[in-house]
């Protein structure tokens, strides 16, 4: 019994160091999870592969630090998976989501910033318990038109990627039945390190526990009203007052107004310019805190035209490039002094 308290504070530092680590970007992993079965529309699955199209490794690839294209991951079919209650396929995508989670988990461990390619935003559960396995303190920033926070007894569809942030906190615990293939997840995350933006279409029951829980949220109405900039002020106040932690980003293509990222499967008008989107992302790569991140539901079938398709997945490039250090004053490698002509140089002059 001596040792434990020893071994405990041991293990902690070295989850620490890992998460403390990641203060600047180093390396970057990408991991693609090619998967649907959190909602009913076919062609979520194809994003991964629309967003690779779109130039995603070539852009990252000109920033100052390697990037790791470790592929997709491959989720098996499950034969047998009947409705729970009025959830769909709950056990494909709890089973999906333990191996996206040991995924994230190893290349945040192995000192990589995470970029998670959906895939529907089920896979979010997943995602952000890995990267709580290595920083069990982060911060989640989630960016999307919905909240994702109803339990299978509120949620009006049942889809499961409606419910992802209510199988992540602690304060819903009690509220969520033991569904079929999750039985590998624990709730970690308290409400006070939850943070949403860009909220547009809630529902009823979701209202409820934003409202019941204290939830930190600004919808499209608080940044019409309060502006980017100061939404941002407040979100990473919020978060990172106390004490600096990890991040975590969790971003929703469907945030953007549809006019911009017309290819997805539940777009709502009235959301995101691409510079409020974009504002969003350079500030939280300036806390050099980011740790994980997921960019989920570009639907590459549902896009009208080749344009349309094309458009949603440069823009979900341009917002993990910027999440990444990308900078509208120019993303260049870095200068650490003004070039000297050399004196071969000056005689070429003469």
């Amino acid at each position: 019994m001596a040792l434990r308290v020893p071994l405990l504070r041991l293990f902690r530092a070295q989850l620490n160091s890992v998460c403390q680590n990641q203060n600047r970007t180093h390396s970057v992993a990408v991991l693609g999870a090619p998967f649907s079965k959190g909602q009913k529309r076919r062609g979520v699955e194809h994003g991964p592969k629309a967003i690779r199209d779109a130039g995603l490794v070539e852009r990252l690839s000109n920033l100052d630090y390697p990037v790791h294209d470790f592929g997709d991951l491959n989720f098996p079919h499950l034969d047998k998976d009947e409705h729970f209650m009025h959830v769909p396929f709950p056990r494909t995508v709890g089973h999906a989501n333990q191996l996206l989670s040991s995924a994230v988990n190893s290349a945040v461990g192995a000192g990589h910033t995470c970029v998670m390619l959906g895939g529907d935003h089920s896979l979010a559960i997943g995602s952000v318990e890995g990267h709580s396995r290595q920083c069990p303190d982060l911060g989640l920033i989630w960016v999307d038109a919905h909240a994702d926070i109803n339990t299978p007894l509120t949620s009006p569809s049942g889809n499961l990627h409606g419910q992802s942030v209510a199988f992540l906190l602690k304060e819903l615990q009690d509220k969520m039945p033991n569904i079929p293939g999750f039985s590998w997840m624990k709730p970690f995350l308290s409400s006070r390190d939850l943070v949403y933006i860009g909220l547009r279409d809630v529902d009823p029951g979701e209202h409820y526990i934003l409202k019941n829980l204290g939830i930190q949220y600004f919808t499209m109405r608080d940044i019409d009203r309060m502006g980017i900039h100061r939404v941002m002020e407040v979100t990473l106040d919020h978060l990172l007052a106390r004490k600096q932690r990890p991040l975590h980003l969790s971003f929703d293509i469907d945030a953007f107004d549809p006019c911009l990222a017309p290819a997805t499967g539940t777009p709502v008008n009235g959301g995101l310019t691409y510079r409020e989107g974009i504002y969003i992302t350079e500030e939280i790569h300036n806390t050099g805190l980011l740790s994980a991140m997921d960019l989920v539901e570009v639907n590459p079938v549902l896009g009208a035209s080749r344009e349309a398709v094309e458009a949603t997945a440069a823009l979900a490039v341009d917002v993990i490039a910027s999440s990444l250090g990308q900078s509208r004053e120019g993303a260049h490698v870095a200068y650490h002094e003004i070039p000297s002509p050399k004196a071969d140089t000056e005689q070429l002059r003469l």
